[in-house]
């Protein structure tokens, strides 16, 4: 007599896979669930009681405007009447020619001045007494020097985010371990092998720092970068016209959208370092 074999298929079972990864990332999602409801729950009683003017949580979501961006934010009517989709990412377009030519800038000088002592001895105090300087101080002086409202803007966001990643290159350049040096010198390694199989794997770790540093910095910017850039699309603009108009629950939303794409930046920013840098920790 044959036995009855009841054959499972192998295919892929979602409520398995669901439940494994519930299970392995539980202690890592409930804690920041819990911690945003309470800071959630918190906002709405202090706006409740009259403790602060801001609108709380609901009166934000049941605002009929500030719902719309909310539940529509790829809506586009023409001129400036868009959702926040198409003003974050004009922002993302102008972060990302900001923040590549700060990089191109940054990582190229700093190595400069970490292989010369007496360019860094030189540039040190003035580029210390740069990075002090707060975005919105660059506004006017952008404006005067370069008198259009895009070049102004990207210089904004270029020279905010220049300084980590010049000052951690020039530092990584600086730690490269003395073992290294002589290696070049016993086998008179030519300066681009050196610069290939040495330095830029020495240094590759200091400079991703800097890296990550600067892409917040240079959303951070984006809002002094686009107040300047009158009638424009842009997530910066968009929050400084709701300012002007007293949408407070727009000007909400807004910040949640720049803390949130904030957030994903760093975090591809930091998988990318993994990707090249396995060692390193995020």
């Amino acid at each position: 007599m044959t036995a009855n074999i009841e054959r499972r298929p192998n295919g892929f079972n979602f409520q398995d896979a669901a439940a494994d990864f519930w299970k392995k990332n539980a202690k890592n999602i409930v804690p920041p669930v819990i911690a945003i409801l309470i800071f959630l729950a918190v906002w709405q009683l202090l706006s409740s009681l009259g403790v602060t003017k801001l609108p709380g949580p609901l009166e934000v979501f049941t605002n009929e405007r500030t719902r719309t961006y909310l539940m529509y934010p790829w809506f586009d009517r023409g001129g400036l009447d868009k959702g926040l989709f198409w003003q974050t990412l004009e922002s993302l377009k102008r972060v990302l020619i900001g923040y590549s030519l700060a990089a191109l800038v940054g990582i190229g000088l700093g190595i400069l001045i970490g292989l010369n002592p007496v360019i860094n001895k030189a540039l040190d105090p003035l580029f210390q007494f740069l990075r002090t300087v707060p975005p919105l101080a660059w506004v006017p002086i952008a404006l005067a020097a370069l008198q259009q409202n895009a070049p102004a803007a990207l210089f904004v966001i270029f020279i905010t985010a220049i300084w980590p990643i010049l000052i951690n290159t020039a530092v990584g350049v600086q730690q490269i371990p003395q073992d290294y040096i002589n290696v070049r010198r016993v086998l008179q390694l030519s300066p681009q092998k050196f610069f290939f199989k040495i330095l830029i794997p020495s240094a590759l770790p200091y400079i991703f720092t800097g890296l990550r540093i600067a892409i917040g910095l240079a959303w951070l910017a984006i809002i002094a970068a686009e107040i300047v850039m009158s009638g424009i699309v842009g997530i910066g603009f968009f929050i400084w016209d709701a300012y002007q108009n007293n949408y407070i629950s727009d000007i909400i939303l807004a910040l949640v959208y720049i803390g949130g794409v904030g957030l994903l930046l760093d975090r591809g920013m930091a998988y990318l370092q993994t990707l090249i840098l396995p060692g390193e920790q995020k």
